[in-house]
């Protein structure tokens, strides 16, 4: 029985080999079986892109089977390519252990890992959304690691909740001298407008602010930006990092308050800012938002969702994690989105399409198979 499994396995991954070990790929398949230069399924998700020397590295979160695959039990997965098409497996990037001491014990959570190159220290910076075993979400924390290579192995130097102490830029005195009851009725217009207020940054000056989904963004002047969902998942922060992009330099901003958004993902084009979000509504897939400024740290103008089509309204069943501005061709971005398998995660698609432009506004649509021109 255990022999007629493995043939028909083998039938039906064969080509797949075949297409990855040739080299031949061509072409993206939105929301198909991505498989790697060994034939498995490309294991990368919630990730982002660094492109070295001429190498793209693709960083993602490693899922396992099952419902409990969403929990870090294996690292940040890397791969390389210099096509975009073709990925070959580097192996695990950052790996979790099993040491309970530890933050990055297995069964931790991690997720959106980014890494940048840092110029001044000829080194690479991997940040991560980073929840505690056995706490749930509520830890809100984000970890940051270092090598001296693209593919690691990545050393981990903690975890912490951004700028404590600090106060954002755009927080006026009024904001920090304010106080809130501590019944608030949820999503009431009052509750609201005290989350617009900065209740929850006022609630966690002390500790530091929350952080889960991020990205990160290096500017044209190579400063770096650790940018994420904060004050519970209701606001973005834009954080400025410091010159080793290690650690936050206490410059941010608070943008779109209360607007809900997380997944963000950011580029830079024609000198101003393009930034891709999502609704929060758990693994199920929302309509994306899109909004624009001329200074990093805003004002930000919302754009609406820049999907067109059919499933626009559930970004074609995906969610946003990176942009690729594309080597070689100027004004040529990469979308980057999920397709989430809370059941089996390891199952996870990839939704990658061609960004396109209105003007300044961005505009996604669908494509089941597609080519860099």
């Amino acid at each position: 029985m255990k022999q007629n499994l493995t043939i028909i396995m083998l039938i039906i991954l064969t080509p797949f080999i075949i297409k990855a070990q040739s080299g031949k790929a061509d072409s993206f398949r939105p929301g198909e079986i991505w498989p790697d230069d060994q034939g498995i399924h490309i294991n990368a998700h919630g990730g982002g892109i660094l492109y070295h020397n001429g190498v793209y590295y693709w960083y993602g979160e490693h899922k396992t089977e099952g419902p409990g695959g969403n929990r870090a039990n294996v690292g940040v997965q890397v791969y390389s390519s210099t096509d975009l098409y073709n990925w070959k497996n580097e192996g695990v990037a950052m790996a979790v252990v099993d040491d309970e001491n530890s933050l990055i014990v297995r069964g931790c959570v991690i997720e959106r890992p980014k890494v940048i190159y840092n110029r001044k220290n000829n080194n690479f910076v991997l940040w991560f959304h980073h929840e505690l075993k056995g706490m749930g979400y509520t830890a809100a924390k984000t970890g940051v690691a270092v090598s001296n290579s693209p593919t690691g192995p990545f050393q981990y130097l903690g975890s912490i909740n951004p700028n404590p102490g600090i106060w954002p830029l755009n927080f006026t005195e009024e904001q920090k001298n304010s106080t809130y009851p501590d019944n608030m009725k949820s999503w009431t217009p009052e509750w609201i407008q005290a989350v617009k207020d900065g209740m929850f940054v006022v609630r966690d000056h002390k500790k530091g602010q929350m952080a889960r989904d991020m990205t990160l963004f290096v500017d044209d002047d190579g400063k770096a930006y650790h940018i994420h969902a904060s004050e519970e998942n209701l606001t973005l922060h834009i954080a400025e990092l410091d010159e080793d992009y290690t650690a936050f330099s206490g410059r941010y901003v608070r943008i779109l308050p209360a607007g809900h958004n997380e997944a963000p993902a950011i580029i830079k084009r024609n000198g101003k800012y393009v930034m891709i979000t999502s609704g929060c509504t758990g693994w199920d897939p929302n309509p994306a938002r899109s909004a624009i400024a001329s200074h990093i740290f805003g004002p930000w103008q919302e754009l609406g969702n820049p999907c067109i089509g059919e499933g626009a309204e559930i970004t074609f069943d995906s969610q946003s994690t990176y942009i690729i501005p594309v080597a070689g061709k100027p004004d040529y971005y990469i979308f980057m989105g999920d397709r989430w398998r809370p059941k089996n995660a390891i199952d996870g698609r990839y939704i990658w399409l061609p960004l396109e432009f209105d003007g300044d506004k961005p505009i996604l649509r669908w494509y089941s198979e597609w080519s860099i021109p």
